[in-house]
């Protein structure tokens, strides 16, 4: 594998070389979001509910020594559960959890940029540009900023997927000696990928795929081949044998009740769409943004990839494809700037600047081709740049409805509902958070009872009842025929949620058990 090997990164100007460049520039993208939703809208907060699901799992585990989202009830609802371990550490220490979230969130960004120009360096080792030019549009793409102060796992997921790859193309041109402590620490990290999403264990996979190609291309010993993909399996075991273990023991399934819920509660659109336009879908809101631009080029990275002249870009386009193939097979959801969809946009910049790069010369001969190249080029920067700033924009926005509609719900619960009051929700991040009232889910992360019956508001409504909830909250246009034969409590009357074009979160109350039909309290 000795295309994998790198000389000294060679790097110009050297600031590109070390890291504290990156975490200025992921710090200044993060502050900038931050700032406009503080200054410009009013609010400083987290763009979606599932960040206060974290939250909740984080502050218990860290006060109560328990991995549950409600006190003394043990719960598989988080996908992330590295995550939590991190958040939770801000706990122990007493850091403001809102800034270490944030603080963790474009610690990944920077790590991301960083560690994605060394890769593109050993991708391109005699174009060392391009690695930098791909690491700056890793911090500098709006989704990614986005993530990186949302509150959730994402940046630690893509710092991860990054780091993994890079170490690869490294450990694969190392030492024999060395090969089997080596493959056992990408596997670790393979591992580590799958804690913060399930799905990363298909990198890993993917890793040990291209380690039985080599040696089905090369044939090298049959020791040396199955040593590394001993070692790479074990790495990846080790640390999600006691979470696959904690999953069994609570649920009886392997993988989280997220996963479950999710699928089934958007099943509906595997009927309505066909494979091709889920397909379509979650690709073209990845391409929302300035990288569009790079479409021509990723294009031809694809093409350039099927021959695997380089295997390490032959693999970061596999990944990519069947990442995005496998959304659009069980879960084609594009909500929240395509949140799903987000880790797979650094493999697209660094197709898509790798591609572009080939389509355009470095030094054109002619005339047309100098300028054409100059100010495509030219376009993709500033194409970057100005989404970056529509981002913020849409970062504030986000935060704004999350805090006028679900914090400001979850607050008024908290203060006239009775303690041990029970409710039934959608969502419950920020109710469980605030509030630490019994809950019965209605999206089956901690609920999982629910999952069966998760489209059917007839059904859900009378599990409600006789679980003993006493209040339902929701958005009336989720639940259309629960909404209209309850008593409303409480609305959050937030106007900015009105004028665009949603609606309020409302508080119902729902009747006693064994008088489902009764809409009185």
């Amino acid at each position: 594998m000795r295309e994998y090997e790198l000389e000294t990164l060679n790097l110009k100007p050297a600031t590109f070389r070390k890291l504290p460049f990156w975490l200025a520039l992921a710090t200044l993208a993060g502050l900038a979001y931050l700032a406009t939703a503080r200054f410009g809208a009013g609010h400083i907060g987290f763009p979606l509910d599932d960040a206060w699901i974290h939250q909740t799992y984080a502050r218990n585990l860290a006060l109560r020594g328990e991995f549950a989202f409600t006190p003394g009830r043990p719960s598989t609802g988080s996908t992330a559960p590295l995550w939590t371990l991190l958040l939770a550490a801000g706990y122990v220490l007493r850091l403001p959890y809102k800034v270490w979230a944030y603080a963790l969130g474009i610690l990944f960004l920077g790590l991301s940029g960083f560690w994605m120009a060394r890769l593109g360096a050993r991708l391109f080792p005699h174009r060392p540009r391009l690695g930098v030019a791909v690491g700056l549009a890793v911090v500098l793409e709006w989704h990614l900023v986005w993530a990186a102060v949302s509150g959730m796992e994402t940046m630690l997921f893509v710092w991860l997927s990054i780091l993994l790859v890079e170490r690869y193309a490294a450990v694969a041109s190392a030492s024999p000696e060395r090969e089997g402590w080596a493959f056992g620490g990408l596997g670790l990290l393979g591992g580590l990928l799958a804690l913060v999403r399930p799905e990363g264990v298909g990198l890993a996979a993917l890793i040990g795929a291209d380690v039985l190609w080599a040696a089905l291309e090369k044939r090298p010993a049959r020791g040396r081949t199955f040593l590394r993909l001993a070692a790479l399996g074990a790495g990846v075991l080790l640390p999600i044998l006691p979470y696959l273990a904690f999953n069994l023991h609570v649920t009886g399934l392997l993988l989280p009740n997220t996963f479950y819920a999710k699928q089934r509660e958007y099943a509906i659109l595997l009927s309505r769409l066909s494979l091709a336009e889920r397909w379509l879908r979650v690709v073209g809101v990845t391409l929302i943004g300035g990288q569009v631009l790079l479409l021509p080029g990723l294009l031809r990275a694809l093409f350039d990839a099927r021959k695997r002249a380089n295997r390490l870009l032959a693999l970061a386009a596999v990944w990519w494809l069947g990442y995005l193939t496998l959304y659009a097979f069980r879960l084609p959801v594009t909500y929240q700037h395509g949140r799903y969809q987000i880790p797979t946009l650094p493999w697209l910049l660094l197709l898509g600047v790798w591609g572009t790069a080939n389509l355009l010369p470095a030094r054109p001969h002619s005339m047309g081709r100098r300028v054409l190249s100059r100010a495509w080029g030219i376009s993709i920067a500033a194409g970057m740049v100005l989404f970056v700033a529509l981002g913020a924009r849409g970062y504030a926005n986000d935060v704004t409805f999350i805090e006028t509609e679900m914090v400001k719900t979850a607050r008024w619960l908290n203060e006239h509902t009775p303690p041990d009051a029970t409710i039934a929700a959608h969502d419950i991040g920020a109710i469980g958070y605030f509030t630490s009232r019994p809950l019965v889910d209605l999206a089956g992360l901690v609920t999982p009872a629910v999952i069966p019956i998760i489209r059917d508001e007839d059904a859900l409504l009378r599990f409600a009842i006789k679980a003993g909830a006493e209040y339902l909250v929701t958005f009336p246009s989720w639940y259309p025929a629960i909404s209209r034969q309850l008593p409303q409590v409480y609305s959050t009357n937030s106007l900015w949620a009105i004028q665009a074009g949603y609606d309020n979160m409302k508080v119902y109350r729902l009747p006693a058990q064994g008088n489902p039909n009764s809409s009185s309290e």
